[in-house]
């Protein structure tokens, strides 16, 4: 989400919410963002990362998969359809 449409819903929230209600809003994201603070993927370790690599290049070599080129072609497919329904409702 853009920094636009954050300060555009805290200007919105601001304007409308009492401020007992802004106090329980902003006691609840801080309790969502903590839970989810602690369950945030730890880093990968370099040996992960290389076992990653070759069960990515023996899958390539085998022709599983996809190439990028393609892939962005059929992600680009999905957003202009989700574009035409956001479009059309």
């Amino acid at each position: 989400m853009s920094t636009a449409t954050l300060q555009g819903l805290l200007d919105y929230l601001t304007d409308t919410l009492s401020t007992s209600n802004m106090l329980w809003l902003s006691e609840r994201l801080t309790d969502y963002a903590r839970k989810n603070e602690k369950q945030q993927l730890k880093p990968y370790t370099m040996e992960e990362i290389r076992a990653r690599l070759e069960i990515a290049e023996s899958e390539s070599a085998a022709g599983l998969g996809i190439d990028s080129e393609d892939m962005i072609r059929e992600l680009e497919k999905e957003f202009a359809q989700e574009d035409m329904k956001k479009t059309n409702q």
